[in-house]
């Protein structure tokens, strides 16, 4: 059979390419053919019509809604989170043939529709499901941003020194010299500050955006800026998207005649919603989130000793604990916002530590599961042995997703031993006094790491540790592959002492 599928997660780098790799592999060794559309961060590259008009059917695996579902409406389809294709890409190329051989024949895809914005929001799920979606779609549409305004202030920093902060845009348009590295230097740090100044709007637009659908952007965005602009920071930005959003949504299902319906979403609704949501944070919610903020950064930055090293464990224990879902992104999301407001400094502020030590913490499971397959090969599997050399890649691009396979197949002994190896390294970098103003690259970024020996000694302890506690949780629960005399496709299992 032919297949194609879409991939796709919430933030769109990791698990949107792996799962399209997993599914391709596995639909070729079922004897299928599978052609992945990634709808990452990096775009995507829609199907041919000739592809999907010969295709059997179609496999989603995302996160985020499909874009331009409609290509595909007439085929038989499985939907599963983007998850599931990584860690059971056979069981999900099972169910598509399934799905092919259980439809009615005959049926055709309907034409392409336009581009749509893309948020995959479960109306039934739980209220804790929702609310977990509706803030990955803020924090997925964010992470552009991140990457690109941070990068650039980093490279700012790297080429001018941290006296670059004073550089303004008046400074650049006044006179820029394009052979002068100072200049060029000032135009990324300015540049940056400009990519920097959206992370809380996008967060709060987007937000609202998962809650309300269109309407509810208006008034995201701009109550995100208000909370920008009154110092009411990430939090402000939360309850600006949150606010924005539901205000939309109660306006939408109002019951209004006829002759006003046609004008509520292009007037109404971003009028009332965002006079609300922005008024509101302004006069009424700025001032106390502001002093909510001012207290959580006081409290940063006044921890030293043992609360500064407990806060690098709670986060590295965060960054390992889903490898690469919402708890991970959570500590991400905290990293990254607080560089935001910190990158800026020319000093040490604590958020450049919290940012050191998620990125070491984010390096460490990968590293230290692929070091376990090196050491110990007969607790793996080939195909394990093969995503090791993988991982390696991975781990040093902080990229925490490459533990993803191994965990999907022993969770209850892969997780927890990232967890020790990753709460080890973020305690360790902030014991160090490590820094970092990039917000990802791993290896890449490692000059831009204050006490850059020293962070290198921590991501490797970390990943020793990881490591030894895989092969020791391994061992205790050893699944040994099936011998010629065993039937094909089965294990056996044997205990062994740790």
């Amino acid at each position: 059979m032919k297949f194609v599928a879409i991939t796709s997660c919430p933030t769109g780098i990791a698990h949107t390419y792996m799962a399209a790799e997993a599914l391709e592999v596995a639909g070729r060794e079922a004897g299928h053919e599978v052609q992945v559309e990634t709808q990452g961060a990096a775009g995507s590259a829609p199907f041919d019509p000739a592809v999907i008009a010969a295709a059997d059917g179609v496999i989603y695996a995302a996160d985020l809604e499909v874009r331009d579902k409609d290509r595909f409406a007439g085929l038989p389809s499985v939907d599963v989170g983007v998850k599931k294709a990584v860690a059971d890409a056979p069981g999900v190329v099972a169910a598509a043939v399934a799905a092919v051989e259980a439809a009615p024949k005959g049926s055709t895809p309907a034409p392409a529709a336009g581009p749509a914005l893309a948020s995959k929001v479960t109306s039934n799920a739980g209220v804790g499901t929702r609310v977990r979606q509706w803030l990955m779609t803020g924090v997925s549409y964010m992470i552009p941003f991140v990457a690109a305004g941070g990068i650039m202030i980093a490279l700012a920093f790297l080429i001018g020194g941290y006296q670059i902060s004073s550089v303004t845009a008046a400074d650049l348009i006044s006179g820029f010299d394009p052979l002068s590295g100072r200049d060029w230097a000032g135009l990324l740090f300015v540049l940056g500050g400009a990519a920097f100044g959206f992370l809380v709007p996008v967060l709060a637009g987007f937000i609202a955006f998962g809650i309300a659908d269109r309407p509810g952007i208006a008034p995201g965005f701009v109550g995100g800026t208000i909370a920008v602009t009154v110092g009411a920071g990430f939090l402000g930005g939360l309850a600006a998207g949150f606010l924005g959003g539901f205000v939309a949504l109660g306006l939408a299902r109002l019951k209004v005649p006829n002759a006003v319906r046609g004008i509520m979403p292009v007037v109404v609704i971003p009028l009332v919603a965002t006079f609300v949501t922005a008024g509101a944070m302004l006069v009424v919610l700025g001032r106390p989130i502001a002093w909510l903020m001012e207290q959580l950064t006081n409290g940063l930055n006044s921890l030293t000793g043992s609360g500064i090293v407990l806060l690098g464990v709670i986060l590295g224990v965060m960054m390992a604990a889903d490898l690469g879902g919402p708890i991970n992104k959570v500590a991400y999301t905290f990293a990254t916002t607080g560089l935001a407001t910190a990158a800026t400094s020319s000093g040490d502020p604590v958020e450049l530590k919290v940012m050191a030590a998620v990125m070491a913490a984010g390096m460490t499971p990968p590293l230290g599961i692929a070091l376990a397959t090196f050491v110990r090969r007969a607790l793996f599997t080939e195909a394990e042995r093969q995503n090791g050399k993988a991982a390696v890649l991975l781990g040093a691009f902080f990229i925490t997703e490459g533990a993803i396979p191994f965990a999907a197949a022993a969770p209850l002994r892969i997780i927890p031993a990232a967890m020790i190896g990753s709460g080890l390294t973020g305690g360790l970098t902030m014991l160090f006094d490590n820094t970092l103003r990039a917000p990802h690259g791993g290896v890449v970024v490692l000059g831009l790491v204050g006490q850059p020996l020293l962070y290198l000694v921590a991501i490797l302890l970390g990943t020793a540790v990881t490591a030894a506690a895989v092969i020791v949780l391994k061992g205790l629960h050893r699944e040994v592959p099936p011998t010629a005399d065993a039937p094909a496709g089965t294990r056996s299992t044997q205990t062994t002492p740790a």
